[in-house]
């Protein structure tokens, strides 16, 4: 776990800068924690910034598809350092543009070679400060501001959390589990290793395609993240794309959020549930031609 101490610290960090979201009425049994309508319109601005604020400000480097590029963007935009982001070839144009809009430099890549800096922390010809976008425990102490939130609020029992690469799910877990709060992690079924190892009690090969829920989900587990899910997570889901597109709709229509693939994982996993329980719609940044298509297939 997180020290509860170091996500105090973080909140008090960003506490300026990053947005408390609301956390609203879907329904008399499920709340949405709306990080959606963060400055980025994604959590990720949590963890960015106080990795870089808790370091002396320097440039830096990360491996992200959208999110976390955008975060680091925004936060190194903040701090007046330069940014690069390592990119798969594959991820959201819309994202990558507004990445560069905050300043930040892309490197686009095939997905081995930009796992492969994931793992390295490095990329040859970057001198800079990496910040992980999953591992960094500095990172997961700023998602767990998200965690204090939501015990200030209360009237849930469940947390479900979008599952990528874990580090939004270590955060939250660490700052409610002492509360009797379960930790549920929601993956898109075309792409979930946290379930499948869950069920087999260690990491296992996968069946991996890609769809539009980009910003969850994944080919494997980073080794370091099985481990804290071994210790936090409670249940992990695997979600029919049919069910995230409904829920994107459902958001739509219903509570007037715009949501990404990953931002409407966990109520895709909530209405399959009978417990109360708080979704976090992590971000919505989506591209307008796919949010378009969802919508109108509905």
């Amino acid at each position: 776990m997180i020290r509860l101490e170091e996500i105090r610290a973080a909140r008090e960090r960003i506490g300026d800068t990053v947005l408390r979201t609301p956390l609203v009425r879907f329904d008399e049994r499920i709340s949405l924690k709306l990080e959606c309508l963060q400055p980025i319109g994604s959590f990720k601005l949590r963890g960015a910034l106080n990795a870089m604020r808790a370091q002396p400000a320097q440039d830096v480097l990360t491996a992200s598809a959208g999110n976390m590029a955008q975060g680091v963007a925004w936060a190194a935009r903040e701090l007046g350092v330069q940014a690069t982001v390592v990119a798969p070839e594959a991820a959201p144009r819309a994202k990558l543009d507004r990445v560069e809009e905050l300043g930040a430099r892309v490197i686009l890549v095939p997905h081995e070679r930009w796992w492969q800096t994931m793992v390295e922390r490095r990329f040859d010809g970057v001198d800079a400060l990496f910040v992980h976008p999953v591992e960094d425990e500095l990172v997961m102490a700023g998602n767990g501001t998200i965690g204090l939130e939501l015990l200030e609020d209360g009237g849930f029992d469940t947390v479900v959390v979008p599952w990528g690469g874990g580090g939004l799910t270590s955060g939250i877990a660490s700052a409610v589990k002492e509360h009797g709060i379960r930790v549920v992690a929601a993956e898109p079924e075309t792409a979930a290793p946290l379930a499948a190892a869950l069920a087999a009690g260690a990491p296992v090969e996968i069946d991996y395609a890609p769809s539009f829920v980009d910003g969850a989900g994944g080919r494997a587990l980073l080794p370091t993240m099985w481990e804290r899910a071994r210790e936090l997570v409670d249940e992990a889901v695997a979600v029919p794309l049919a069910d995230v597109e409904h829920a994107m709709r459902l958001l739509a229509t219903r509570a007037h959020v715009v949501a990404e693939g990953a931002g409407a994982l966990a109520l895709a996993a909530a209405l399959r549930r009978d417990d109360r329980c708080a979704c976090i719609v992590s971000g919505g940044n989506v591209d307008a031609d796919v949010y378009a298509k969802i919508l109108t297939n509905g």
